[in-house]
């Protein structure tokens, strides 16, 4: 057993170890093995195989070898002297300046400018091309024919087709064949609207405008002449509001009632100027309790004021005011006033409408009345509305009109002219 394994391992070690001094490894084999047998002796190692040595080529001899000149191109018979001369011009270059003269011929303008000592480039040109015209072409035999063939089959096809057009109008005429009118579908074409340019009317030239326009149409009653101003304030500033009263020299044409609050002498003092209904706590009492309110105007004194407040909600716009002059201790001449026409005006959005007088009024009679209102309208004026003169973005626009006439513009400078002619037979106190 001993034996096979020692044969086993020095088979082995032959095969896949080689020997080395450093590493004896018989005495390895010699402790493994039990017998006392000497070990088999190791092959010794085979000595390396010296690398070839570089073999030295002999120098050989390099024998020089001429050649015969090469001679020059001769000018063909087409080409011109000019380029035969430039030719051998560049063969007379050096190396150099030759080769790029080659490259500047496959390349472009713009390569060249990049190219050191190149060749120039001469300009060449071309002749001019024109396109012939259709008459200077020159048509052969057989294009002639097919011409004429081809305008044989055209005047063929026409005449067909003449004939088969009446041919049908035969067959519709003999059979009364009505053909449907094709009506086209309507379109709505907008008419283009032009724009009035609207005319501005003098004072006096609107108030006859505005009679003629009335006096051609019949009514039942006699209409009102209406003013309407457009003012040139903003409407959401309360700062801002327009109101007063006016005492018009001609009256509005209207029967006025008034009505008095007052007690003791100033209720007789109303009697006897005319008021139609003078009261005091009774007259109270009554609106209170759901009387009819049947008077136009209402007038108070002032120790009465306190007890009317009480019915403000009921008058509504009639209650007395100091502004308008209704509330005052000379009863004789508020009611006087108020009788003859005392007009009140107050701004609504920016706009005041009042009436001053009827349709049958004189033209001078309007004229008055519309100055005294206009000189009014003024002195209601703002403070806050600051201006470059009276009328300049305050009074923006001015129409007459009646009750169921056209309105006519009025020009500003015709009421300023009236209003200053009221102004100087009414002075202010």
């Amino acid at each position: 057993m001993a034996a096979a394994i020692e044969h086993i391992l020095a088979r082995t070690l032959r095969h896949h170890l080689r020997p080395h001094p450093q590493y004896p490894h018989h005495l390895l084999l010699r402790r493994l093995s039990t017998s006392s047998a000497p070990p088999s002796p190791l092959p010794e190692p085979e000595p390396e195989p010296e690398p070839p040595r570089r073999r030295i080529p002999e120098p050989f001899q390099i024998s020089p070898v001429s050649y015969q000149p090469k001679p020059k191109p001769e000018p063909q018979p087409d080409q011109h002297p000019q380029d035969a001369q430039a030719q051998g011009e560049e063969q007379s270059l050096p190396r150099r300046q030759r080769v790029g003269a080659d490259l500047g011929r496959s390349m472009s303008r713009e390569d060249m400018r990049f190219v050191k000592d190149g060749s120039v480039i001469s300009p060449i040109s071309y002749p001019k091309k024109v396109a012939p015209l259709p008459e200077d072409r020159v048509v052969g035999e057989g294009e002639r024919e097919g011409e004429k063939v081809r305008g044989r089959e055209g005047a063929g096809e026409l005449e067909g087709e003449r004939r088969a057009i009446e041919g049908t109008g035969a067959a519709r005429r003999v059979f009364r064949v009505v053909e449907e009118e094709v009506v086209p579908f309507p379109t709505l074409i907008m008419e283009e609207k032009k724009q009035k340019e609207k005319k501005v009317y003098d004072l006096q030239e609107a108030i006859r405008a505005m009679k003629a326009s009335a006096a051609n149409k019949k009514r039942n009653f006699v209409e009102t002449v209406e003013a309407h101003v457009n003012l040139g304030i903003d409407r959401r500033r309360s700062d801002l509001g327009v109101s007063g009263a006016v005492v018009l020299p001609h009256g509005t044409g209207k029967n006025v009632r008034v009505a008095v609050f007052a007690e003791g002498a100033a209720a007789e003092e109303a009697r006897a100027a005319g008021a139609d209904i003078v009261g005091a706590d009774e007259l109270i009492q009554e609106i209170k309790n759901g009387g009819k309110i049947n008077f136009d105007k209402c007038i108070a004194t002032h120790s009465m004021m306190q007890r009317v407040a009480s019915i403000s909600k009921v008058l509504r716009g009639l209650t007395p005011n100091t502004k308008k002059g209704t509330v005052t201790n000379d009863i004789a001449v508020a009611v006087k006033q108020a009788k003859q026409g005392l007009l009140d005006f107050k701004m609504k959005d920016s706009i005041v409408h009042v009436g001053i007088g009827k349709v049958n009024f004189p033209e001078e009679s309007l004229r008055e009345n519309i100055g005294a209102f206009v000189n009014a309208l003024l002195l209601a004026k703002p403070p806050g509305l600051k201006k470059t003169s009276k009328y300049a973005g305050y009074v923006n626009s001015f129409h007459l009109c009646s009750s169921m006439g056209p309105g006519y513009s009025v020009s500003i400078q015709s009421l300023s002219r009236a209003a200053d002619h009221y102004a100087q037979l009414h002075p202010r106190r």
